[in-house]
């Protein structure tokens, strides 16, 4: 089994597009449609035919470009069960549990509520990668729109449970501001100074901050570290739940 060719670029203003890519089958999957013509540019330019979409959840900026893939390729569409109201076209539903195989692959479908009610992540355990949409961003988190801060903790720590190896893909460049927001509650960690140092060099040179690791947001992110004594002490909250913590840095973010 030879190993995925991820193909990432920048869509509308600071979406990511992805394509994924088996060079033994020729399937080509994007990972949610932000924008038809760039992920059909992104086509051309390697020489590959789409065969899938897999979606995270209805927002427009992720779904936008579906009526252009689909103008040109007819590819088949996974997505949220939940979407299905919202978002036309759906040829495979899914839910928290499925199992998708994906030439040859294993692909775990995780729910992952909060930002939307619909929003799931998908996990290609085979190549130890997960694409994350709006739940988890580097040193980051989607805002709650539609759930509420329980639903999202639990969708953290869910992503946060996969292993440390796990490369993390997610639907925003965020991460510059994400790093100035997680120095200001936890200042003290040494690895998310480093790490930020490293982000702010990237954006500077205009290349991309993703894809990150599980491992290294466990170390650096946050919204994924609520549930840490370390983090509580550093905002004042040592004797409070995972669940508020998280409320207490979501309010923070938003209000930032």
């Amino acid at each position: 089994m030879s190993e995925l060719v991820i193909e990432q670029f920048m869509c509308r203003s600071d979406n990511f597009g992805v394509l994924v890519h088996d060079p033994d089958t020729g399937l080509t999957a994007a990972i949610d449609a932000p924008d038809g013509q760039p992920i059909l540019d992104a086509l051309d330019r390697k020489g590959w035919k789409l065969s899938h979409v897999f979606l995270t959840h209805h927002h427009a900026d992720h779904t936008a470009g579906l009526p252009a893939l689909h103008d040109r390729f007819q590819p088949r569409l996974i997505g949220p069960k939940r979407s299905m109201e919202k978002v036309s076209g759906i040829d495979l539903p899914v839910s928290q549990g499925n199992v998708i195989e994906w030439s040859g692959r294993d692909i775990n479908v995780l729910e992952t509520p909060g930002h939307t009610l619909d929003h799931v992540s998908y996990w290609f355990s085979d190549d130890k990668i997960v694409f994350a949409g709006d739940t988890l961003f580097a040193l980051g988190c989607g805002r709650v729109f539609e759930g509420d801060y329980a639903m999202m903790w639990e969708s953290l720590e869910k992503l946060g449970a996969l292993p440390d190896a796990t490369r993390l893909y997610c639907g925003h460049e965020y991460t510059l501001a994400n790093a100035r927001f997680a120095l200001s509650v936890d200042p003290d960690n040494a690895k998310l100074k480093a790490r930020a140092e490293e982000v702010a060099r990237l954006r500077r040179d205009d290349l991309p901050t993703l894809p990150s690791t599980i491992g290294l947001e466990r170390q650096t992110n946050p919204f994924l570290r609520a549930d840490e004594a370390d983090l509580k002490q550093a905002i004042g909250m040592p004797d409070a739940s995972a669940e508020s913590v998280f409320g207490f840095l979501r309010d923070a973010k938003d209000k930032a």
